[in-house]
C-alpha cells in the first residue's frame, strides 16, 4: 500500500491512543507504521528537506487532532487521548478528516488563524492539495519550479557558443571539486581535440590524476549512442587514461546507458537534464530569487534543568 495521507492517518492514530495510556510521539509513529505494514523503503522516503514523508504526515495528523481537542500533550513528546477524542471514537466514524474536525470550534479557530496569517492559500485547495501536508505542497511547488528552471537552463545552454560551453563545463567541474582552480582547469579543456577527447582536468587540486572530458553541445533530438562512447573509451586507451566524463546537452540512448567498458576504464555520463540539475545545485548560471526557511520548535531550548 502507498503511504496514507495525513487525514487518513487521523483515525488510526486516535484508535492507537484509545487505550488512554500516555504514548511517546516516536513510539506512536513506530507502532502506526507497523500496524499499516509499511516497508523500509516507504519509511525512508523523504521530502526534499530530508524529513521522512511518513513522519511528516503523522506529525500533521497529530497537530490537527490536538488543535481539535481530540488529543492532548501532558508533557513534551507525550500524547494521550482526550474525553472528546474518546467521544469521537464512540461514534464509530468511518473516517476522521478535516471536515470531521470542523465541528469543533477550536479547530475552526486554528484554521482561521492560518488564513489570517496567510499560511493557507485564500484559494480553495484542490482535492489533491487538501490531502497533502503543508510541507508536501511546498515540496511539490518547489519541484515544479525546479523542473521548469532546468528546462529553461538546458535550452539556454544549447544556444551557447562552443567557447562559452567549454567554459561552463570547466566551471561546473571545478564547483564539483575537480581541477583545482578555474585558471588551471581552463588551460586544458578545449585545447587538445585529440582523437575524440575535448580536454582534460585534474581530478583533485594536487593533480594526482587526470580526468578526460568529452562535451557534446547537441540539440535534444540528437542523442548520444553507444558508438560515441566506444570512440571515447578508445581515445582514453590511446592516452593511457582510465577515467572520463562524457557530457552532453541532449541525452543518451538506452544502449549507451547500459554500456560498461570491460577494462578498468570508468566513464561517467551526464545528460542535459543532469547537467541542468547540477547547475542548479551548484548555483551556476542561476541566482537565488527568494529563500524560505521552514522552522520547527527547538526542544533543547525548552528543556528545564
Amino acid at each position: 500500500m502507498a503511504i496514507p495521507d495525513y487525514q487518513t492517518l487521523m483515525l488510526p492514530l486516535l484508535q492507537l491512543l484509545s487505550d488512554e495510556k500516555p504514548h511517546k510521539t516516536r513510539d506512536a509513529i513506530e507502532s502506526l507504521a507497523i500496524s499499516l505494514k509499511l516497508n523500509d523503503e516507504q519509511r525512508q522516503e523523504q521530502l526534499s528537506g530530508g524529513q521522512p514523508i511518513f513522519n511528516n504526515r503523522v506529525g500533521w495528523a497529530l497537530t490537527y487532532l490536538k488543535k481539535a481537542g481530540l488529543l492532548s500533550s501532558p508533557s513534551r513528546g507525550v500524547l494521550t487521548i482526550s474525553d472528546r477524542g474518546k467521544a469521537a471514537l464512540s461514534q464509530n466514524p468511518a473516517k476522521i478528516d478535516n471536515s470531521f474536525l470542523k465541528q469543533f470550534p477550536e479547530f475552526l479557530e486554528f484554521q482561521n488563524y492560518k488564513n489570517e496569517d496567510h499560511i493557507a492559500s485564500p484559494i480553495a485547495p484542490t482535492p489533491e492539495e487538501d490531502q497533502n501536508t503543508p510541507e508536501e505542497n511546498i515540496d511539490i511547488a518547489y519541484q515544479e519550479i525546479r523542473k521548469s528552471l532546468a528546462q529553461e537552463l538546458i535550452d539556454t545552454v544549447r544556444g551557447l557558443s562552443p567557447a562559452f560551453f567549454e567554459r561552463l563545463v570547466v566551471e561546473l567541474l571545478v564547483k564539483l571539486g575537480y581541477g583545482g582552480s578555474i585558471k588551471d582547469a581552463g588551460q586544458a579543456v578545449g585545447k587538445t581535440g585529440d582523437e575524440g577527447i575535448d580536454g582534460t582536468i585534474k581530478e583533485d587540486k594536487l593533480g594526482l590524476d587526470i580526468i578526460y572530458i568529452q562535451a557534446k553541445r547537441w540539440q535534444s533530438g540528437n542523442v548520444v549512442g553507444r558508438p560515441e562512447l566506444h570512440k571515447f573509451v578508445g581515445a582514453l586507451a590511446g592516452q593511457g587514461a582510465k577515467k572520463g566524463v562524457f557530457i552532453t546537452t541532449s541525452s543518451f540512448t538506452k544502449e549507451a546507458l547500459g554500456y560498461s567498458p570491460k577494462n578498468e576504464t570508468k566513464i561517467v555520463l551526464i545528460d542535459g537534464e543532469q547537467l541542468a540539475q547540477l547547475m542548479i545545485d551548484y548555483n551556476l548560471g542561476v541566482s537565488v530569487q527568494k529563500a524560505y526557511e521552514l522552522k520547527r520548535i527547538d526542544s533543547d531550548y525548552f528543556e528545564e534543568d
